[in-house]
């Protein structure tokens, strides 16, 4: 948008118009604090600012990208609920190989076994009577 190109329009003139006669009636002393304002802004922003102030206007975008990696890498090394360790898995089935081997419950210490055989004939009892 080059405005030597561009063709000035009647609404263009007039508001030119306007502002010149605007700045026309302002008093000297007004102009010339509006003028070292224009420039002591001018000479602020060709300034750079220090690095560790530039650095600042980029904290919150880098947190929230930050806190965004947090969350998926939680989520994604999550383990699902449905599933138990392998440790967990294992025991079971010894325990299950303990109970079905008759001999191995001779080497249980403490084990009453005529109170387990007791229990079990009182279940296979009651099961005939219901059925």
């Amino acid at each position: 948008m080059n405005p030597v190109n561009e063709t000035v329009t009647q609404f263009e003139r007039n508001a030119r118009a306007l502002l010149e006669e605007s700045v026309s009636r302002i008093d000297a002393r007004t102009r010339s604090r509006l003028t070292q304002a224009r420039h002591a802004a001018l000479e602020a922003a060709g300034t750079r600012r220090p690095r560790w102030l530039s650095s600042f206007t980029l904290m919150p975008a880098a947190s929230a990208a930050g806190a965004a990696l947090l969350v998926a890498f939680v989520l994604w090394h999550r383990q699902p609920a449905g599933e138990l360790p392998l440790e967990g898995r294992s025991a079971p089935v010894e325990d299950i190989d303990l109970l079905a081997d008759g001999e191995a419950l001779d080497l249980i210490e403490g084990w009453d076994g005529p109170f387990y055989e007791w229990a079990t004939a009182q279940t296979d009892a009651s099961g005939e009577s219901d059925g």
